[in-house]
Parts: structure tokens; sequence; C-alpha cells
């Protein structure tokens, strides 16, 4: 009798425990995803801007200049400089990918989209800027808490994530390395 009352009163304690317990951390790998589609998400503007100027998206200087940068704040945020310039290296040819499809599509239309222009220098260069300091950051993050298997959770990351088929190819290529061996 004593054991079947101990039951009856101390069984739903321990049920609501393990409905109760602490969600796990969210993954390393997730913030540093949405942070590189909003680097992508800005390729659109910057093909933009090269439409209007006639400029080539191949843009060598200003390339070996974002990782050099990179490179720079690397170590101040916990990242090898050469991690970090493989890591800029995907987001720069991620971005290019966007931007020759953007333009292929405005060749075919036989124009571009009528959109408000963000100016390339004052405004998306410096969003861009910003955006790699976060960027480093997470990889920081990411490489001390990496998944394992990482391969696999990286691409069912990416296959979870509701975006176009080019879209998806754009975050594959951004990410060629990430989960590469350092």
């Amino acid at each position: 009798m004593r054991t079947a009352l101990f039951t009856l009163l101390f069984t739903p304690l321990l049920l609501a425990q393990g409905c109760t317990s602490t969600p796990p951390p969210v993954s390393a790998l997730q913030p540093l995803l949405d942070s590189v589609e909003q680097r992508l998400d800005i390729a659109e503007a910057v093909a933009l801007n090269k439409w209007d100027s006639g400029q080539p998206v191949q843009a060598s200087e200003r390339e070996l200049q974002v990782i050099a940068d990179a490179q720079a704040q690397a170590a101040r945020l916990g990242v090898d400089s050469q991690r970090a310039a493989v890591f800029f290296t995907d987001q720069i040819e991620a971005n290019k990918l966007l931007q020759y499809s953007a333009l292929s599509r405005w060749h075919a239309a036989g124009s571009a989209p009528q959109t408000p222009r963000i100016d390339l220098a004052k405004q998306l260069r410096p969003q861009l800027d910003r955006l790699q300091r976060t960027l480093l950051s997470q990889l920081a993050t990411f490489d001390r808490s990496r998944p394992v298997p990482c391969q696999p959770a990286l691409a069912q990351a990416i296959e979870q994530r509701e975006t176009s088929p080019q879209r998806a190819l754009a975050l594959i290529r951004a990410t060629a390395h990430l989960c590469a061996a350092q």
C-alpha cells in the first residue's frame, strides 16, 4: 500500500520534471547561417549598382581588400587569419554567383528592376564591413562548438531553410569550407 501511494504521488512529479527540462542551447551554426544570408541579401543591390555603372562583377582589388581586412580582424576575434581568408573568399564567391545571376536575368529582360538604388560606396560597403565583424565573431563561436559530424549538420541546416534553389546554392557556396579541418 505504501508503495502504491508513493507511486501515485511521485509519478506525476517525475513526469512533469521530464517535461520541464532545459531546452538545448541554440547551435552556433544557425546564427552564422543567418548572417551569411544577410550578406547574400546585399548581392542584388550591389548588382544594381554594377548594372547602372557598367562595372564588372569581378572586383579583384576590392576582394583582396575585404580578405586582408578580415585577416587583420581575425586574431582579435579568435579566428586564424588563413581560416578568415578562406571563409571570406567563399562569401565573396557566393555573392558574385547571385550578382551574375541577377545581371543575367536583367539582360534577358532588357532592363534592371526600377527599385531605389543604394549607394555602393556610402551604404552597401559599410554594411558589408559591419557584417564582416559579426561573421568573424560568429565563426569563432562556431569553431569552438562545431557540430560533429559537421558536414551533415551543415547540409541539413541549409536544407531546412526556406529558400529558392538559387539561394540555397549560394548558401552552399558561401559555406563550402565551413566544416574543413583546421
